[in-house]
């Protein structure tokens, strides 16, 4: 059944349905995008029982790579968080706050800040499905903590690479020691050995002329819902503050 909107014109219900087709077949292609990922064949063992730093009610702590799975779960989730910031990245630091008096360079990535604040609120919804989410950064934990108080985060777990490789093994570093901002998902098996099964490459592959990478395009609400506007994605980058709300 046709459906139509007020006071539309018949050219603009045919140019709708002709993107309803578009739509229904972008659906049809994540689906099937997503079968083959969960389909991949077994990836790799990971090398080591990375140990990273935490911090719980206010305590420092030594948290391993398997312990982040959460009861039984058998998925872990991990978002390489760049803090700090790439050396290019000239956005201003907060002027409140933790960081305030923090160099621009030691301080986070705007961009990954805001898809992290869209993320912290889904935490719980996560684990009842039995996956865990784990955000790690390379910044001091006492830093990265006391950040996460300043944006009001409550479910992210939060640690630091500082004392391993592991940001440099799974690619949310590279040569020069500049962070990237890769997700990467670990399947812990019934014999207990945890596997690499998928980390977004996507990030790293060429983008077509006037796209950024949209390695996270599939789950990040801001760029999503700007993609339904008249003007779609604006020529704007993420702040960690605007003057409209602060």
């Amino acid at each position: 059944m046709t459906r139509t909107f007020p006071n539309e014109s018949a050219e603009y219900r045919q140019a709708r349905e002709r993107l309803l087709a578009q739509e229904i077949e972008l659906r049809r292609a994540m689906e099937s995008v997503a079968a083959a990922r969960r389909a991949l064949p077994q990836g790799g063992e990971v090398p080591e029982d990375y140990v990273f730093d935490g911090e719980r009610a206010g305590q420092a702590e030594r948290v391993r790579l398997s312990e982040l799975f959460a009861g039984k779960s058998g998925t872990l989730i991990v978002y390489h968080f760049m803090f700090p910031r790439h050396v290019s990245d000239d956005r201003p630091q907060p002027a409140t706050g933790s960081l305030k008096n923090l160099a621009k360079t030691e301080g986070p990535c705007p961009s990954c800040v805001a898809l992290l604040d869209q993320i912290d609120p889904v935490v719980p919804h996560l684990h009842a499905a039995g996956t865990s989410f784990a955000t790690v950064a390379k910044a001091p934990i006492g830093r990265v903590t006391a950040f996460a108080r300043d944006r009001g985060w409550k479910h992210l777990r939060l640690l630091s690479a500082a004392g391993n490789s592991f940001k440099r093994d799974y690619h949310g570093e590279d040569t020069d020691g500049q962070q990237q901002p890769v997700m990467s998902v670990f399947q812990r098996g019934s014999d207990g050995r945890i596997r690499h099964f998928w980390s977004s490459e996507l990030l790293f592959a060429p983008a077509d002329p006037g796209q950024d990478p949209r390695h996270l395009g599939t789950i990040e609400p801001l760029w999503t819902l700007l993609d339904f506007t008249p003007a779609g994605r604006p020529d704007w980058d993420e702040q960690l503050e605007y003057a409209c709300c602060r």
